[in-house]
């Protein structure tokens, strides 16, 4: 898997200050994406043990809040296998710290089971997620006054409350 950035003082992805990881690769390709160079699976560097340690050292301090994931697109099936172990480690690592993520597909449609993005992985991360935004960014529905999301018909799941 490859990603395009970290970003290790984040306060716009998620409540308080986050580390955030982009990862490269997307699907969904939605017009207006806000980093369509992350639609490209080869964009960025190789996310590698030392990638690993990196964002668990940026997680340490007290101050940060928790984890976000964004892309590109996080249950793209090529990132969910390299993903889904590495969440389980921050969540061992720092169960008081939330992950958010954010993702172009819909849950009960895509991603749980049965679903077109379903994977033997698929599950595992979303154990670890706290809260999902979810749905494809659209244009015709964008609006800047809503919190974390892009468009209307995006939604910000608490996941523990749903799954």
């Amino acid at each position: 898997m490859k990603y395009g950035a970290i970003k290790k003082f984040d306060v716009a992805d998620g409540i308080g200050v986050r580390v955030s990881l982009f990862v490269s690769g997307c699907r969904n390709c939605c017009p207006g994406c806000f980093q369509p160079e992350t639609w490209n699976f080869d964009f960025g560097e190789d996310f590698t043990a030392d990638t690993e340690r990196e964002i668990i050292e940026a997680l340490r301090p007290t101050h940060i809040q928790g984890f976000s994931l964004l892309g590109g697109e996080p249950f793209e099936e090529e990132n969910q296998s390299v993903l889904a172990p590495f969440l389980e480690k921050l969540k061992a690592e720092f169960p008081k710290k939330d992950i958010w993520c954010w993702t172009g597909y819909v849950l009960e449609k895509d991603l749980l089971e049965g679903g077109r993005k379903h994977t033997e992985y698929t599950d595992r991360m979303l154990a670890c997620i706290d809260t999902l935004v979810d749905g494809p960014f659209i244009q015709a529905q964008r609006n800047l006054m809503l919190e974390f999301r892009g468009s209307e018909n995006q939604r910000l799941l608490k996941l523990k409350d749903i799954l």
